[in-house]
């Protein structure tokens, strides 16, 4: 590489880096040794270790190929934050810190698989990679990990990312050994495995299905979480806590704000970089009936007193693991009698759901509980044309109208953790301990729905918790965040 040709999106056009061999030789000499990172194993390394070994023992025979993938970009020649795909994180234990476009590798062993860390290494100073490749060189990115430090770190074997080529070289030399890759991870390791397989088999379409497999059973893996990703739970719910007190907090700039929703999305996104690596996903800061728009990410408008304002936000750490919580607070400090009629509802369709988690129950019937206590009250209030009981039968679903989400979804690595899951294991699962997941029944009555009184058109109410499944029953990790219509303006009163 010289001055940056080989980076795929470097700006040669407009490069104005030296070129002259005075600079290269002087820019190459007069750095400091550097000493040795100290480095030990961190702790999840033997947990990743004892997931790689399940993986194993569900693909006798079979290579895998599981990227991290590369960075996306955002624009020209810049990307948006780089972040792993959960599958490698999950197998690695390598988070925040993972060097893009790292590739684990599982080859078949006698008995089990050898695992292998192909990355990049960063750019020595007797290369001008170091300042002139604006994408991995160390005055542009800073300093990259060593392929000693890592193993050591992740307790795995590594190797430099060109060694890669080898895998595939092999496959095309000879196709005898099966090979699956995580397709949505990395488009051109996946295109080039697709080639291999064309060539090497019928001229037909290549077919997905053992990738597919392969990307349900990563899902299934991460369905019951172990010790370590529970306390890394803990701590996401933790943080995501002190990014509700630190709102409330700003409340009167919020909303003093033309766009206080912003604000809002702005204070609870530097608590997620503060004390983690991002927020989860995208905030939603939701006033007014914007709360009735239930992905409503775009945050621009005010916050006013007198409505109410949903917040469904997360802080995800540098391992990844998010938390998932949604809280909805009267803006001027104290619900009015309908919203709080509308929150309480809410509240206990919320307790009701959580009243039935316990190991061996379905995952669908939490969802059922939450939904009897949405049809009873919309019943109650004359919302609805039939009784709640006629309500809940299959075939009509009056209340749903107030209500179309679902009622809870698995949390981990992703927000909506192990979504390629087979449906007898995820909604028609039986539910375990480790299991985490989220409880979010909400009521949302649109601005213009005139099948609703005036007095309740524009309220939308969420209420969210992150529930772990314990031996006997249910601990609701997010319980030290207000949850009751009392406890929430008491809440905000401390404030």
């Amino acid at each position: 590489m010289t001055d940056g040709k080989d980076a795929p999106r470097a700006t040669e056009n407009r490069s104005t880096t030296p070129a002259s061999d005075v600079f290269r030789t002087y820019i190459s000499s007069g750095w400091a040794e550097r000493p040795a990172p100290a480095t030990s194993e961190r702790p999840v390394a033997a947990r990743a270790a004892e997931r790689r070994g399940r993986l194993s023992a569900l693909y006798p025979g079979v290579r895998l190929v599981l990227p991290a993938g590369p960075a996306k970009q955002r624009t020209n020649d810049t990307d948006y934050p780089y972040r792993a795909h959960s599958a490698f994180a999950h197998l690695t234990g390598w988070g925040a810190d993972t060097v893009p476009g790292s590739v684990l590798v599982l080859e078949p062993a006698a008995d089990a698989h050898v695992a292998t860390l192909y990355f990049r290494e960063g750019a020595g100073r007797d290369s001008d990679e170091f300042y002139a490749n604006p994408e991995i060189g160390e005055f542009w990115t800073g300093p990259r990990p060593s392929l000693g430090s890592v193993a050591a770190d992740l307790g795995l074997a590594t190797a430099g990312l060109d060694a890669v080529d080898a895998v595939f070289a092999a496959l095309e030399a000879d196709g005898t050994v099966e090979t699956l890759i995580v397709r949505e991870a990395d488009r051109a390791l996946t295109d080039r495995l697709d080639g291999i397989r064309l060539l090497a088999g019928p001229n037909e379409d290549v077919d997905p299905a053992r990738d597919e497999q392969l990307a349900r059973d990563l899902s299934e893996l991460r369905l019951v979480k172990d010790t370590w990703e529970i306390a890394e739970m803990r701590r996401a719910v933790a943080a995501t806590q002190q990014g509700f007190d630190d709102v409330i907090g700003d409340l009167p700039a919020i909303v003093a704000h033309p766009r206080g929703e912003r604000l809002v999305e702005g204070t609870f996104n530097r608590r997620a970089r503060a004390e983690g690596n991002t927020v989860g996903y995208d905030t939603i800061a939701a006033s007014g009936p914007h709360a009735c728009i239930l992905h409503w990410t775009r945050n621009d408008g005010p916050v006013v007193p007198g409505d109410l304002i949903l917040i469904d936000a997360g802080v995800e750490l540098d391992s990844y693991y998010t938390a998932d919580i949604t809280r909805t607070l009267p803006v001027s400090g104290v619900f009015t009698d309908v919203q709080r009629r509308v929150y309480e509802a809410v509240r206990e369709a919320a307790d009701a759901a959580f009243a039935i988690v316990r190991p061996g129950i379905r995952f669908r019937e939490i969802h059922a509980a939450a939904m009897q206590v949405i049809a009873q009250k919309t019943a109650e209030w004359g919302l609805l044309p039939v009784s709640a009981e006629e309500s809940l039968a299959p075939d009509a679903g009056y209340h749903r109208r107030y209500m179309v989400h679902g009622t809870s979804h698995h949390l981990g690595l992703d927000v909506h953790d192990c979504g390629q899951a087979r449906r007898e294991m995820y909604m028609d699962g039986v539910v375990a301990a480790g299991m985490v997941f989220t409880i979010e029944p909400g009521l949302y009555f649109q601005p213009d729905d005139l099948t609703v009184p005036a007095e309740y058109r524009g309220i939308g109410v969420r209420i969210e918790d992150n529930i772990l499944v314990t031996a006997d029953g249910a601990e609701n990790l997010s319980a030290g965040i207000p949850r009751t219509a009392d406890a929430v303006e008491e809440w905000m009163r401390g404030r």
